[in-house]
Parts: structure tokens; sequence; C-alpha cells
């Protein structure tokens, strides 16, 4: 079985809202052959609390807009580090570049097809873990 193509609309659309907002790291996968929950996962990642709350707002802004999509649910953003938005047909993790690094989401799901998203989207692949790893050292730095 593979991603409808309602969930690989969603998916496209939801990483173009991301990148247009400058998310780093954008990552999709057709899980829909391991998960009967879902179709696909969308993982971004930004620098701050702040910009994951302006992604998220972007994904969720443009998916009704455009696609007439609203999240069945919306977990994690009063911390402002992981937000998830479930479409059903698809999964969105907008995570805080730490979190990203940290959870490394994408060991999960390795095996699994990868989507083919929008140029801007790809385009930012390695950003986030760059300046993820940079802020690390930078903290490991400051405490010597």
């Amino acid at each position: 079985m593979t991603a409808t193509d309602r969930s690989l609309e969603l998916t496209r659309a939801a990483a173009q809202a991301a990148a247009d907002k400058l998310a780093h790291d954008i990552i999709a996968y057709d899980v829909s052959d391991v998960l009967s929950i879902t179709d696909a996962f969308l993982v971004a990642s930004a620098p701050n609390d702040r910009q994951v709350k302006s992604i998220v707002d972007g994904i969720e802004e443009t998916l009704l807009k455009e696609l007439d999509a609203k999240p069945v649910r919306r977990e994690g953003e009063r911390d402002g580090r992981w937000v998830l938005l479930d479409y059903i047909d698809i999964v969105v993790h907008v995570q805080h570049s730490e979190e990203r690094v940290f959870y490394a989401l994408e060991r999960l799901w390795k095996d699994c097809p990868e989507i083919e998203l929008p140029e801007d989207a790809v385009a930012t692949r390695g950003k986030g873990a760059e300046h993820a790893q940079a802020h690390a050292a930078d903290d490991e730095g400051g405490q010597s």
C-alpha cells in the first residue's frame, strides 16, 4: 500500500508552507505500509520556539486555505519545542532544532520511502542540523 493522492497533496503543501516560513531539514516519509493510522509523516525544524510556532501557523493556514484541511489534533504548542499536527492522512512534526537532533525521528522511519517534496523544501536540508550542532558547541564552550 502507498500513500493516497490526498496524503501526498497535503504533505507537499505542508512542506512548502514550512519552507515558506524558513523551516529547516524538511523531510517526509510514506509510512502507509507500516502504520494503519496515517499515510505520511512530515518532519521540519526551526532554531527557536517562536519560529516553530510560526511554521505551525503557516502550515495550518495553508492547508486550510488551499486544501480545506483542519488538524483533528494539535499537541505541544504551549512549549513550542515540538508541535504535532494530526490531519489523519498525514502527521506533521515541527521541532526545535535541539529536539530534532536529540529525538532523531528519521531513525525510526529511515526504511520507509521518502516522499518527493517541492524544490524549496528540499533546499533546506542540513541547515537546521548545522545550526543545532553549532549552538551545542557554543553551549559547551561557554561552560568550561
